[in-house]
């Protein structure tokens, strides 16, 4: 494991921005395969189709959309989000490294910038790579969006605490990758369920399904 983590830091002094890239494109593709596991075993106990009783198999068409969007998006956009944040808090904003202020601003412009738009390109990503149209996209990002952002809302501001204070710079991606292996596995089975009654609270709560069909 040691000569592991020396050869990834010597890939990161060397090529920060494509190891970032793979990185993320490989956890990303881990984490579908969770998800497919997650939905394929609740779908055996809510279910009696025969069909879902059959052995797991993994879609890789699926851990492929998934793993590129850790590729194309998380890779790159979460570098240089990440080196960018830190130079802005410490030069525009000129707080102390590490003072609870530097942590609270930076944890604050994570989750209400970078988060929701994460969870948006993630579902019309999905969306539109598993061959739906743009009003199917937007139904499902109108589905998804709010439950993924209430849900990632209560645990991810913690994570990014622990990250932001105590975690350099350069390997802030990595910390959060680690934890995006939980995190794309349950994006992945949250875009899976569909139309859940449980998803279809948070729109009925916001009255979103009133003018659902409108305008």
């Amino acid at each position: 494991m040691l000569g592991l983590w020396k050869w990834y830091q010597r890939c990161l002094t060397v090529h920060p921005v494509k190891t970032q890239i793979v990185s993320s494109g490989i956890l990303w593709g881990l984490g579908d395969v969770a998800a497919q596991r997650v939905t394929h075993s609740t779908l055996r106990k809510l279910s009696d189709d025969s069909d879902i009783d059959r052995d797991f198999k993994i879609s890789w068409r699926r851990v492929a959309i998934s793993s590129m969007f850790g590729f194309a998006f998380v890779g790159p956009v979460g570098h240089h989000w990440y080196e960018y944040l830190d130079r802005f808090i410490r030069g525009r904003l000129q707080l102390k490294p590490k003072s609870m202020k530097f942590v609270a601003t930076k944890v604050a412009a994570d989750g209400l910038i970078f988060g929701p738009l994460d969870l948006l390109v993630y579902f019309s990503y999905i969306g539109l790579a598993s061959g739906k149209s743009i009003p199917q996209v937007k139904e499902d990002v109108k589905r998804d969006f709010l439950p993924g952002f209430a849900v990632g809302g209560g645990v991810w501001p913690l994570i990014q605490v622990a990250n932001f204070r105590f975690v350099p710079v350069r390997y802030q991606l990595l910390y959060v990758n680690v934890f995006c292996l939980l995190d794309s596995s349950f994006l992945s089975w949250l875009e899976q369920q569909g139309d859940a009654s449980w998803k279809q609270w948070f729109t009925s709560f916001l009255g979103l399904e009133d003018h659902k069909g409108q305008g």
